[in-house]
C-alpha cells in the first residue's frame, strides 16, 4: 500500500471522528449554595441551573416524566495529616427528588414533589427550569451543628435516569446525552 494512501486512509478517518463526535450538552450545576443562621438553628439556600440536552425536551415534550434529584450530604470533616488527608464521616444526608411532566392538552410544565407531594404548573421550560433550581430556607438538622468547626455541606444536583420508563433506561444509561449531573459542590458557612 503506497504511502498516500495511507495519509489520505488516516486523513478520512480524523475527519470522520472529528465531525461524528456529538455535541455534549453542558452538565447541571450548582451556581451558589450559602448557609444562614437563623435563630438557633442553619438553613441553606441554592441555586442550581438546569440545561436540558435536546434528547431529555424531547422526551419531555412526548409526555415522559423527567425526575430530578437534588442531593445533600453533611458531612465531619477530621484533619489527620494537614490538609493532605482528612477522615470524613457522613453525619446526614438527604435527597430531593422533583417530576417534571408535560401536559400537551394544557401546554404547561407540572412540577411535582414527590417527598412534599405538592406540585406547580408553569408556562414555559425556562419557568419552571428556574423554579426547580432553587432551594430555599432548608433547615439543616440542629443536632449536627452544634461544633461546626470540621462541617462541610456539599451539594449536588441529577437526572434520575432509573425513574425513567422501563424500555428508555437501557439508551440512557448509555448515552452521554442524558448524563447530567452537577459535581459536589461546598456550601459556604456564615
Amino acid at each position: 500500500m503506497p504511502a498516500s494512501a495511507i495519509v489520505k486512509f488516516i486523513y478520512r478517518i480524523a475527519l470522520l471522528v472529528l465531525f461524528a463526535t456529538p455535541v455534549l450538552a453542558e452538565n447541571f450545576s450548582v451556581q451558589s449554595a450559602t448557609i444562614s443562621k437563623i435563630g438557633n438553628g442553619y438553613i441553606v439556600n441554592a441555586e442550581m441551573h438546569y440545561p436540558l440536552s435536546e434528547r431529555v425536551i424531547e422526551a419531555l415534550e412526548n409526555s415522559v416524566p423527567i425526575t430530578f434529584s437534588q442531593q445533600l450530604e453533611l458531612i465531619n470533616s477530621v484533619p489527620l495529616l494537614g490538609k493532605y488527608w482528612q477522615w470524613q464521616d457522613v453525619l446526614w444526608a438527604t435527597e430531593l427528588r422533583f417530576e417534571l411532566r408535560y401536559h400537551a392538552l394544557t401546554q404547561q410544565y407540572v412540577l411535582h414533589s414527590l417527598d412534599t407531594l405538592h406540585h406547580q404548573t408553569f408556562p414555559t421550560l425556562e419557568s419552571v427550569l428556574n423554579a426547580l433550581g432553587q432551594i430555599k430556607n432548608l433547615s439543616l438538622p440542629p443536632e449536627y451543628l452544634t461544633d461546626r468547626e470540621n462541617l462541610i455541606l456539599n451539594l449536588r444536583t441529577e437526572l434520575d435516569l432509573h425513574a425513567l420508563p422501563t424500555p428508555m433506561r437501557p439508551g440512557a444509561l448509555l448515552s452521554s446525552k442524558w448524563q447530567l449531573t452537577s459535581p459536589w459542590v461546598a456550601a459556604t458557612w456564615p
